[in-house]
């Protein structure tokens, strides 16, 4: 049954891929869509793209550990901050003068906005060092669930997963993209449903499953009793921290603010907001909520031998086989939707911001549309080949860079991209010294971790500071550097005067 459903999946994902060649004839089609893809798309394709594996077996099962039923804050944050404000605030402006600059990237929003190619040059290197350890990180929440729902070794996992999204993303692009992360979206929200209802009657329902969790204690954690249940749960200023990194990095991250640039009009955009704030509460604030109840399973789970990505598939475990395929479906779309939003990013990057001009003159269309495919199969390769050298080995260096890398990629363009949409203050000296500033931030606590104040040497609380950092260097070095010159950002503003 869990073969044969996996197949039909497969089976889908291709058809689509293939029947979607016919928008990939230049770059805005294969990158973009052509900028008409319909608000349900494009709000899947943000959701999907948010989540993947890493949430749904990693920081839920980590979070929910560790705050009990609090962590779902994290995903109540996701949705209101994650999703309901990124798209108000970021999604008509984005959508408006990405258009007005010609601009199919994040650097190549920066170049043209700021008309500095060595910003865009900079940020397309930041987005390639950051992006692809990232990659990586998406296979990860499969091992575990893989090895629970059948006995095929976990490499045939990686090279599968790589394999089928190197295939649809290369035929059909981002609209090919598109609609399997819509298919991927309905996948993840009847499953999570699904498999929350069916966790919760194995410990007697929802009243019985809480009061279970009240009555479990963790000295080591907290001594007050019923802790695990309450409404802030033992740690609200860390998980302050998980918030405003799970949350508010999203407004940084190119691969999910392209999606904007992507949407068909400001129409799409007002439908697309109400569409992704619901998606985000039910799969992001269900997979917190399911994760809270890690706890009651703690006969059955050794943290200190498996690690907190054990929490999840152990609770899922006695599931029915039918449920388990759900749950195997359900992490490889999260993770498949992920990984070809990420491989897109990265590609249309290297190639547009990097490559074209620089190293390789008079690139045409076509030409680039090639080097953009090449790309995603280099960076699939990539990508699979470190998730099998931390698989096969016990190398912790890539572990430790993927949860940096949300942290320098957020920290470095939150601020600089948000303030660039509404001011025409903003420096270009202001984005060089946010960029160096997060970037190092984030590399220096892999190496020197322990040297860092208590509060920030994990690398999810230095992500936030990069991030809030941010927001207070823009202005304040924007203050004391070189304007803009003012003809040519009226130029740029004067986008905002039209419908």
């Amino acid at each position: 049954m869990k073969l044969v459903v996996l197949l039909i999946y497969f089976a889908v994902l291709i058809g689509i891929g293939i029947y979607c060649r016919k928008h990939t004839t230049d770059v805005s089609g294969f990158v973009l869509g052509g900028r008409s893809v319909g608000p349900w798309l494009t709000a899947f394709a943000y959701g999907t793209s948010y989540f993947s594996a890493v949430v749904f077996v990693g920081y839920a099962g980590q979070f929910g550990w560790k705050y009990g039923i609090a962590a779902t804050w994290a995903g109540i944050g996701n949705a209101i901050i994650g999703s309901l404000l990124a798209w108000v605030i970021l999604g008509k402006r984005t959508r408006t003068m990405s258009q007005h600059l010609a601009s199919a990237t994040m650097p190549q929003f920066f170049g043209e906005r700021f008309q500095s190619r060595s910003l865009k040059i900079c940020a397309s290197v930041i987005i390639f060092i950051f992006l692809i350890p990232y990659t990586a990180s998406l296979y990860n929440g499969l091992s575990r669930l893989f090895g629970m729902a059948f006995t095929i070794d976990y490499s045939v996992c990686i090279v599968l997963m790589a394999v089928l999204t190197a295939i649809y993303v290369i035929a059909g692009g981002y609209m090919a993209t598109a609609i399997n992360d819509f298919i991927q979206g309905i996948i993840m929200l009847v499953g999570i449903v699904t498999i929350i209802a069916a966790v919760l009657k194995s410990k007697g329902g929802l009243m019985a499953a809480m009061d279970g969790l009240a009555r479990i204690t963790d000295e080591t954690v907290a001594t007050t009793p019923g802790v695990f249940a309450s409404f802030l749960g033992p740690d609200p200023v860390n998980l302050m921290f998980v918030v405003i990194l799970t949350s508010l990095g999203t407004w940084g991250l190119p691969q999910m603010v392209q999606k904007f640039y992507a949407i068909k009009n400001e129409d799409a955009i007002q439908k697309g907001t109400i569409i992704s704030t619901l998606f985000a509460l039910v799969v992001a604030g269900g997979c917190y909520f399911l994760g809270g109840f890690g706890r009651l399973f703690s006969d059955q789970i050794d943290i200190a031998a498996n690690g907190y990505d054990s929490v999840i598939p152990t609770m899922l475990s006695n599931l029915s086989p039918f449920l388990i395929a759900l749950v195997v479906i359900l992490v490889l779309s999260a993770s498949m939707s992920t990984l070809s939003s990420l491989v897109i990013a990265s590609s249309s990057t290297l190639t547009i911001d990097f490559l074209k001009d620089n190293f390789v003159k008079n690139m045409s269309e076509k030409k680039q549309v090639l080097y953009i495919r090449v790309l995603i199969v280099a960076f699939i390769i990539i990508s699979a080949v470190l998730a099998l050298i931390q698989y096969k080995s016990s190398v912790t260096f890539i572990a430790q860079l993927m949860g940096v890398s949300w942290g320098a990629l957020a920290g470095s363009f939150l601020a600089p991209f948000l303030y660039s949409l509404y001011s025409k203050k903003v420096t270009t000296a202001s984005c060089w010294v946010c960029f160096l500033f997060s970037s190092i931030l984030m590399i220096l606590n892999i190496f020197f971790r322990d040297s860092f104040p208590p509060i920030i040497q994990s690398p999810i609380n230095c992500g936030a500071v990069a991030m809030l950092a941010g927001l207070v260097i823009v202005p304040a070095v924007s203050l004391f550097t070189p304007k803009p010159e003012e003809k040519y950002m009226e130029k740029v503003f004067s986008c905002y005067d039209k419908h």
